[in-house]
C-alpha cells in the first residue's frame, strides 16, 4: 500500500525526477526543427525526391509543409525517419 502522507517530520515526500527518454532520439525535437534542418541539409528538391509529397515538390514552404505533416501521420513518419538518417551540426 502506498503512503501518500507527509514525511514524519512534516515535509512532503521527495519529488520524483522527471522521466527522461534516452531511447527516443526525437524527444525534444519539434517537427519544425526537423523540417528546417532537413531543408538546410538536403534542400527542397532532394527532400521531394526522398519523400515525394506535393508540399515538398510544388512551391514548397515550411508553413505549408508543417500544416500538411501535422495532419498526415504517414508523411510525418517518413520525415522523422529521414531526419534520423543524418547528423546535424549543433546550433
Amino acid at each position: 500500500m502506498l503512503n501518500h502522507d507527509p514525511q514524519p517530520n512534516g515535509d512532503p515526500p521527495p519529488a520524483r525526477p522527471a522521466p527522461s527518454h534516452p531511447k527516443d532520439p526525437l524527444h525534444g525535437v519539434t517537427l519544425e526543427t526537423m523540417l528546417r534542418r532537413l531543408v538546410d541539409y538536403l534542400g527542397w528538391e532532394e527532400m521531394g525526391y526522398r519523400v515525394p509529397i506535393r508540399c515538398f515538390t510544388h512551391d514548397p514552404s515550411i508553413t505549408s509543409s508543417l500544416k500538411f505533416l501535422r495532419k498526415t501521420p504517414w508523411a510525418r513518419k517518413k520525415v522523422e525517419e529521414l531526419y534520423l538518417r543524418y547528423d546535424y551540426p549543433e546550433e
